[in-house]
C-alpha cells in the first residue's frame, strides 16, 4: 500500500520531480501539497487520519517549513515527518530534529537517500 504523501514545496518544478521520482522510484502517493505555512499547517492538522508523511522544504512561499514542523509535533507514531531542503547543515539538521523531525536530507546531495527512506517507511506500514 503507498503511503499517503503530502509536500510542502513551494517550487513548482521541484514539487512535480520530486512528485513524480517518489511515486515511480518508492511507491509513494502523493494526497496534496502546500507552499505556505499556514495553508501545510492547516491541512496536516485538520485531517489527522489523511497522511503518512509530509516531506517539508524550510523556505516556503511565506512563512517557514521550521513553523510547520513545530505546528505538527503533535501526531500519530506511524505519522512521519521529514525536511528536504538548501540548507541541511548540521546546526539545522539538529533543530529540526528538535522540532520534530524524523530525518533531514539535502535537496542537491541526499534526493536517493530520502527515496531510500520512503521505500522502507512503506514497506514497515
Amino acid at each position: 500500500m503507498p503511503l499517503r504523501t503530502f509536500l510542502v514545496e513551494d517550487d513548482e518544478h521541484i514539487r512535480t520531480v520530486l512528485s513524480e521520482l517518489m511515486r515511480t522510484v518508492a511507491d509513494i502517493s502523493i494526497i496534496g501539497h502546500a507552499t505556505t505555512e499556514i495553508s501545510a499547517m492547516t491541512w496536516l492538522v485538520s485531517e489527522p487520519n489523511e497522511w503518512d508523511l509530509a516531506v517539508i522544504d524550510l523556505m516556503l512561499a511565506s512563512g517557514s517549513g521550521l513553523r510547520v514542523l513545530s505546528g505538527c509535533r503533535v501526531r500519530q507514531h506511524r505519522q512521519k515527518m521529514v525536511v528536504l531542503t538548501n540548507h541541511a547543515t548540521k546546526e539545522m539538521r539538529r533543530r529540526c530534529a528538535d522540532l520534530g523531525a524524523d530525518a533531514v536530507f539535502d535537496k542537491a546531495t541526499e534526493t536517493e537517500q530520502l527515496l531510500e527512506y520512503c521505500t522502507d517507511l512503506r514497506r514497515r506500514a
